[in-house]
């Protein structure tokens, strides 16, 4: 089975995070591509844009129920299985993602998505 990880883009990079997956509509500020050493980007995979802004007007009030809109829309997202797909064979995925926040991000939302589908 496939161990999914998290971490922040801007943390350093190790042998130890396997195959590493941004995980971000947009690209980190202030990370080059070549710093950011990433396998691959799917940003395919983020919440939409217009859920991403309704959840950043007011963060600390709208966790849950951003929680259970972008769980919807992975359900409803075709990218999701075709990532599967391409990671099944992977010992270990690291989900990276840019935001500040480590305990409220989209990437813990998809770690466990993807954990309850490997």
């Amino acid at each position: 089975m496939v161990q999914v990880a998290v971490k922040r883009i801007y943390d350093d990079a190790s042998p130890d995070d396997g195959y590493r997956v941004l995980v971000d509509r947009l690209w980190a500020r202030g990370v080059s591509k070549e710093e950011a050493d990433i396998d691959e980007w799917v940003k395919e995979l983020a919440p939409s844009t217009e859920l991403r802004e309704w959840f950043h007007e007011d963060p600390d009030s709208r966790w849950n129920e951003f929680t259970n809109k972008y769980e919807s829309e992975l359900n409803a997202n075709m990218a999701v299985s075709d990532f599967i797909s391409r990671i099944k064979s992977k010992k270990k995925v690291t989900l990276l993602y840019a935001s500040k926040d480590k305990i409220e991000n989209n990437a813990l939302v998809l770690k466990k998505y993807l954990e309850n589908r490997l």
